[in-house]
């Protein structure tokens, strides 16, 4: 299966990258092939609204000249995409919720007929650290995944909460083990 890996948290090396980069070679020692994309490198432009991209449905398209456009393409060709961030005041990173509303090009007619979607029937799974607890703190950003995958068509594969996170070197053996479960869970 081809895999993208959205990777939203600004640190490189940080809580989210050690988590994810379990759950990429779990993955891989699966045989998928799995391609991370470090968005905090990226060309990134929220979204204007114009609406130009949906003037020709079938393609990615849009006005603006920046890194998503090729991001996009990247999650149209692949079976399961993985939106990774950092919990930033109860919701996504800049960098990942830049590619979200961008995806709005992806899809027409939502609550319509005719409703499309370039990523229609894809596995999109979501991973999440965070300093503090679930309850009253994560809630939120998985709402807002959850929603997303109405006008996406797509299939929600999975979700994985890691609270209490301090520092990389921190993340012990459990939530290795938990990483591991999630990849094997999402590539089912």
């Amino acid at each position: 299966m081809k895999i993208t890996i959205l990777q939203g948290s600004a640190r490189k090396k940080g809580n989210t990258a050690r988590v994810i980069g379990w759950v990429e070679e779990e993955l891989v020692s699966l045989g998928h092939e799995v391609e991370t994309i470090y968005l905090n490198s990226q060309n990134l432009h929220g979204c204007m609204g114009c609406a130009k991209c949906k003037e020709k449905p079938d393609t990615i398209g849009c006005i603006q000249k920046d890194d998503v456009p090729e991001i996009l393409g990247k999650m149209v060709s692949s079976q399961l995409v993985i939106f990774t961030s950092p919990l930033y005041f109860w919701g996504f990173t800049a960098q990942i919720k830049a590619v979200i509303d961008r995806t709005y090009s992806l899809y027409t007619n939502y609550h319509q007929p005719g409703h499309a979607s370039l990523v229609a029937g894809q596995r999109q799974a979501l991973l999440v650290t965070g300093a503090g607890p679930y309850e009253d703190n994560a809630e939120g950003v998985f709402t807002a995944f959850r929603r997303m995958q109405n006008p996406h068509r797509a299939i929600n594969a999975g979700e994985l909460y890691i609270g209490s996170c301090t520092t990389p070197d921190k993340l012990n053996d459990l939530v290795q083990q938990q990483a591991i479960e999630f990849a094997r869970e999402i590539a089912a």
